[in-house]
């Protein structure tokens, strides 16, 4: 058996949790056009005949205005230590930046660059994106898409290679650590972020207060009375939307697993600390 531990870093929306739900085979990380959608550090089991790989995803690393910003940069960066391989996920689409480099700055050798949404990108941008990436002497160097799996064999195999004798860490029927209450949350807290912009996604939250399967309690965070009504929506709509989204995603269509979603203001909960340890931090709901 070889097995080993791969980490994802990167700036916010740069793939990342597309690119592990795709090497997996299922949906581990939530996944939105948001920057910082990811907010935990979630691990995605790839088993194979003779191997086990674990994939790290990571929240992007970015200039923090907000507790939460430094939690997730914390969270991001602890997760570059004891792993076999980083990874450095670099959008095709968009320009290398300053941030790109920062994070660059602080890889361990031995360090890859995988250049992702190469669906969103002509040969040209990809072409350029790895010529400029190639200053940041990475060990190799991949282009793929998270989309439609382009170049995630290849990148698979090589990451296969770098893995080492050593045991299973996981179970052969268990593909993620997040419990499964929280990634109930975060599949309520993805539909809210697809239905809202501006600063509203990034003022919302989600755990589990109650799991008593099949039935579940979601209670929804938000910083401002004005935002509560913004996602109930008129007479209900938005959390019935949610809900009938949320339950269709889970085993069996959500078949007769009652969710009652509930919206509570806990002010500037961002900027809290003892918030952010009971949003962030897994624990088991009541």
């Amino acid at each position: 058996m070889k097995s080993g531990f791969v980490t994802f870093v990167g700036r916010p929306n740069a793939g990342k949790s597309t690119l592990i739900n795709q090497i997996l085979g299922t949906k581990v990380s939530i996944v939105s056009d948001k920057p910082q959608t990811t907010r935990l550090r979630v691990m995605g089991v790839l088993h194979g005949e003779t191997s086990q790989i674990v994939f790290v995803d990571t929240p992007g690393i970015h200039k923090p205005v907000t507790q939460l910003g430094e939690r997730l940069n914390e969270t991001a960066r602890a997760a570059l230590n004891d792993v076999d391989v980083v990874c450095l996920v670099i959008d095709a689409s968009a320009p290398i930046g300053r941030g790109d480099r920062l994070i660059a700055e602080g890889l361990p050798p031995g360090s890859v660059v995988v250049v992702t949404k190469c669906d969103q990108a002509n040969r040209d941008m990809v072409l350029q994106q790895l010529v400029e990436a190639s200053a940041f002497e990475a060990e190799e160097y991949f282009p793929v898409s998270g989309v439609t799996g382009e170049g995630v064999e290849a990148l698979i195999d090589y990451l296969e290679s770098r893995m080492t004798e050593g045991p299973a860490y996981f179970p052969p029927d268990q593909v993620t650590d997040l419990p499964e209450p929280w990634f109930v949350a975060e599949l309520v807290r993805e539909q809210l972020l697809s239905m809202f912009r501006d600063e509203l996604p990034y003022s919302i939250a989600t755990r589990i207060t109650e799991w008593d399967w099949p039935r579940i309690r979601c209670e929804i965070l938000v910083e401002r009375d004005s935002q509560k009504g913004m996602v109930i929506g008129r007479k209900g709509e938005v959390l019935k939307e949610v809900g009938i989204a949320t339950r269709k995603q889970l085993a069996n269509n959500g078949e007769g697993v009652h969710l009652e979603l509930h919206v509570k203001v806990e002010k500037d909960w961002q900027r809290r600390r003892e918030s952010l340890d009971r949003l962030l931090d897994f624990h088991e709901p009541d």
